[in-house]
């Protein structure tokens, strides 16, 4: 019989609704009963493409005995951390607190309350590796609970201070400088492999965030060995197995040092976030493999990930048939067997498939040589050989997708989707793609036609026609920037005003006027046992660093100067992380580039379908300005605006006009798409 979770729309959720474990998800409900039964909570939090989830669920969750032990002595609540990311903050902290480390599937064990008091991530059903068997941790609380009362109360009180004391930080005093980004740029590269790229050893995860202040750096610096370093692990990873050289997208992240054997699951937010990183690469590079791998990516997340009504799925699990990469890993023969001998036999050399395999007695596909030098190893021609390999990757592709594939995450989180609205809205004007343009359209008109509620509060999650739950700093934060960069692709003010309106609420429901800085949940959400704040830029960007970063240019929009100033309160509360911490704040970093930076403000006036008009916005993305502020507006509508860019903005010559400005001091207007060049490298 189902247990409770039957009723929620999360799929991670539903995959434990048949479990023999009574489960509750956090709500009142549960809550309620473990303060009237005096039990206390077993909180377990964890996603759908989460590996060791799966296998928890099946060896322990699965288990009527140890479902038995979890009914009798606890209150037992499933999270999806992706649809809660409240309560996997707060209740990580604590895990780390008491550990030293964290991950998924995470264990926690409250009072009734709500106040952590034990918690650990994976347990096996029996001790393994070290670690005590899931039955044990659970009898031993159970007791502990039961009979050791006071100790369970001086470590929740222990926990929950330190917990608030990790969320406040006093605002910093020290200056804003350009030493500060000198400083992590030297620490960065300490960390650096410089044989593979990527940061560390293993396992080894891509960092987008920290390659794109990298980028940023270069441009500031003209320091060539910022830009090696992106060069070096963005060509790394697209030779090697954490990309998926058959269908493009990235995997989680790379279990080896070598970028050779992934964790398998898909993300969204890596794959918006990579997409616009190789985006940014190309434009300063030019180097056509850069764009490859964008639109691969992205039109992977058009076939794959795309939903009917114009949002993304959140993820695709790494299991498929219960083992983890059986999809996208191949034996030689079966190669041979889709492509004939010739082909084979030349993908099979190019990709490295072999009879020993590399992984569990297959073969991940991944390029061992650089095209170039493969084509000249075997005396064919790089461009033939380029068109060769592209018609036995699509063979491959289709032959592939009669496989059974891994499960799909098929809920739409609006945090994640601005962040492939930004990838789609970007590379639809910097690649001049009219089809991804008109997916960045449908994904922002289902965000503000179905995840805001009648009274305008943005919602975090989408599911079978049903948006639910309040959203938090990061839903608003990422929306904000796809919008601006949806209103950069089209000219259309709607998502402009979208952006802006959504910037006032968000400072309205997550500033805090006492404490001076950005939380992660609004003033209107539920009390929960602390009120968290993750400061840290993690697999994707902190919503405070976003947050930080969106200010910034709405307050070059607006003219808003308390924009700026709580934007440059939140870069000071962060200098200790970006200092001592640079992969842990990419995104801050680059925040505070555009802080430092003279800000390229850029209006054109002209109809968008004019093709003067599109000429000189192709201007504009012919480089990596990664500062700028961009205003598209056809005449009539520029003069009457109250945004500052647009007052007094019209057609010169009766002819589409681009006005560059930094600081509000601007140059003369220009029709030409080559004198606008000049004017924005200078």
């Amino acid at each position: 019989m189902p247990n409770r979770l039957i009723h929620e729309s999360s799929p991670y959720l539903h995959q434990h609704a048949n479990n023999p474990v009574d489960w509750y998800p956090w709500g009142v409900e549960a809550l309620e009963h473990a303060v009237r039964e005096d039990k206390p909570i077993l909180l377990s939090v964890g996603y759908s493409a989460c590996h060791w989830c799966h296998v928890m669920e099946r060896e322990s969750f699965e288990n009527p005995g140890i479902a038995s032990l979890m009914n009798e002595h606890f209150v037992s609540i499933k999270v999806d951390r992706e649809e809660r990311p409240d309560i996997d903050s707060i209740y990580m902290g604590a895990v780390q607190a008491l550990t030293g480390q964290g991950g998924w599937p995470m264990t926690v064990f409250l009072t009734p309350d709500g106040k952590p008091f034990y918690g650990g991530t994976y347990f096996p059903p029996e001790e393994r590796g070290g670690l005590p068997s899931f039955p044990r941790v659970l009898t031993t609380m159970a007791d502990v609970y039961r009979n050791r009362r006071g100790d369970v109360v001086n470590t929740t009180n222990q926990l929950v201070t330190h917990m608030r004391q990790m969320t406040r930080s006093a605002p910093g005093i020290e200056p804003l400088t350009d030493d500060i980004m000198v400083g992590a740029a030297r620490e960065l590269r300490k960390q650096f492999d410089d044989k593979y790229g990527g940061f560390g050893l293993q396992p080894k995860f891509p960092q987008p965030m920290t390659l794109e202040f990298l980028l940023r750096q270069y441009l500031r610096t003209e320091d060539p060995s910022a830009l090696e370093m992106v060069e070096l692990t963005l060509d790394q990873m697209a030779r090697g197995g954490i990309y998926d050289q058959l269908g493009g997208g990235f995997h989680r992240y790379s279990t080896d040092t070598y970028w050779l054997v992934p964790h398998f699951e898909k993300m969204l937010y890596d794959n918006a976030l990579l997409a616009r990183l190789y985006l940014h690469a190309f434009q300063v590079t030019g180097r056509p493999m850069y764009r490859r791998i964008v639109e691969e990516t992205l039109d992977y997340g058009v076939r794959e990930m795309a939903s009917p009504e114009g949002g993304f799925y959140s993820a695709q699990d790494a299991d498929s048939e219960g083992v983890e990469g059986k999809f996208f890993v191949w034996r030689p023969e079966e190669i041979v067997e889709v492509l004939g001998a010739d082909d084979g036999k030349l993908v099979n050399d190019y990709y490295g498939v072999t009879i020993h395999g590399n992984f569990e007695g297959h073969s991940i596909l991944n390029v061992q040589t650089p095209l170039p030098d493969f084509a000249r190893n075997v005396g064919m021609d790089a461009d033939a050989l380029e068109q060769r390999l592209h018609k036995a990757r699509a063979k491959l592709l289709e032959w592939r997708s009669t496989r059974i594939a891994p499960e799909r995450d098929d809920k739409a989180l609006t945090s994640w989707n601005g962040l492939m609205l930004a990838a789609f809205a970007e590379a639809a004007v910097v690649l001049d793609r009219d089809d991804y343009r008109g997916v960045a359209e449908a994904n922002g008109a289902f965000l503000l036609d179905s995840l805001v509620d009648e009274s305008g509060r943005l919602l975090r999650t989408y599911k079978d026609g049903q948006a639910k739950l309040y959203g938090y700093l990061e839903d608003y934060a990422f929306l904000i920037d796809g919008l601006l960069l949806l209103h950069e692709a089209t000219s259309e003010a709607r998502w402009l005003r979208a952006a802006i309106e959504l910037g006032g609420a968000m400072v309205d429901l997550f500033w805090d006027e006492t404490t001076q800085q950005f939380y992660d949940t609004g003033s209107d959400h539920e009390e929960l046992v602390i009120r968290p704040r993750d400061l840290t830029d993690n697999a994707a960007p902190a919503g405070s660093s976003m947050a930080v970063s969106v200010l910034l240019r709405l307050a070059v929009l607006t003219g808003d100067s308390a924009y700026n100033a709580r934007a440059a309160t939140s870069l000071r509360s962060a200098h200790a992380v970006m200092q001592r911490f640079p992969t842990a704040a990419g995104h801050w970093l680059g925040a505070l580039d555009f802080y430092l930076s003279k800000t390229k403000e850029i209006v054109i006036v002209g109809e968008r379908e004019d093709g003067a008009t599109a000429e000189l916005v192709r201007g504009v993305y012919r480089n990596y300005l990664p500062n700028r502020v961009f205003v598209g507006s056809p005449e009539g509508i520029g003069g009457g605006s109250d945004l500052p860019l647009l007052q007094d903005r019209h057609l010169i010559n009766g002819r589409p006009t681009a006005y560059v400005c930094e600081n509000y001091v601007c140059q003369l207007p220009v029709n030409d798409a080559g004198d606008l060049a000049r004017q924005l490298v200078g």
